[in-house]
């Protein structure tokens, strides 16, 4: 009896601040804010949406505005940004804001159902880990709806990471993930990168500095709405950072 009281205690004071990069997500953004809102509120967790908008043609941060004016200033957070920095520094930007002792760190176009965070939320409480990283290539996990370009791309990029730098982790290149604040805060001081190498220097100096990784399998379903950003820059930029990390760790 007093272990679950003691669950329940810790549950109740916990909150979780979910980091929500948008560009040109108009479509989307109302869909995953309302998954979002839907989910807390079903499970009781204290919890901000940070939006943080790099001045997205599309008109997506006045329809962020829009829900903010719905569920309220205390749960929709907007921190937009002058322009495209890169994804890397859109996270860097959005923990200054976070209030919660839990970041979550996830897509905003709808290709991680917000049922997969009670899997992370259970891994990480379990074992207690710093980090909690989805895995599309571990378990249970898989992608649906991206052509063979795509897949390859992915595959070959988290191939190249394992062999190059051995982080003992499945999935390099994903974006679903749970940290602890202040192991979060602590790695992005470490971090140099900007774009979608980001996320797999993440997981290589979370192994440096000796935090303890855990790992769920989750299903990674392609965008409905709206274009993938992945571009051939992306790629470029993530083979640089890719051989940076190689001859710096």
């Amino acid at each position: 009896m007093a272990n679950r009281k003691t669950s329940k205690s810790r549950v109740s004071s916990d909150k979780y601040s979910v980091l929500l990069p948008t560009y040109n997500e108009r479509e989307n953004l109302p869909l995953i804010v309302w998954l979002l809102v839907k989910y807390f509120g079903e499970s009781g967790y204290d919890y901000e949406i940070i939006v943080i908008d790099d001045r997205s043609p599309d008109g997506t941060l006045e329809v962020a505005e829009q829900l903010q004016n719905i569920y309220g200033a205390d749960k929709i957070i907007l921190r937009p940004r002058e322009k495209k920095l890169g994804l890397g520094t859109a996270y860097i930007h959005g923990i200054k804001h976070a209030t919660g002792n839990f970041v979550i760190i996830m897509d905003a176009d709808l290709s991680h159902h917000t049922l997969l965070l009670c899997a992370c939320y259970r891994k990480q409480r379990e074992g207690g880990f710093d980090l909690v990283s989805g895995t599309r290539y571990s378990g249970d996990g898989g992608v649906y709806g991206w052509d063979l370009r795509r897949k390859l791309i992915s595959r070959g990029a988290n191939f190249l990471t394992q062999v190059l730098l051995r982080p003992g982790a499945s999935d390099l290149t994903g974006s679903f993930r749970l940290y602890k604040k202040e192991v979060l805060g602590q790695l992005v001081k470490k971090c140099v990168s900007k774009g979608y190498v980001f996320q797999m220097e993440m997981i290589v100096r979370a192994r440096q500095l000796g935090y303890s990784i855990g790992e769920v399998p989750i299903t990674f379903v392609d965008r409905v709405y709206g274009e993938s950003k992945l571009g051939g820059n992306e790629i470029v930029s993530f083979l640089k950072g890719l051989l940076t990390l190689f001859a710096t760790t």
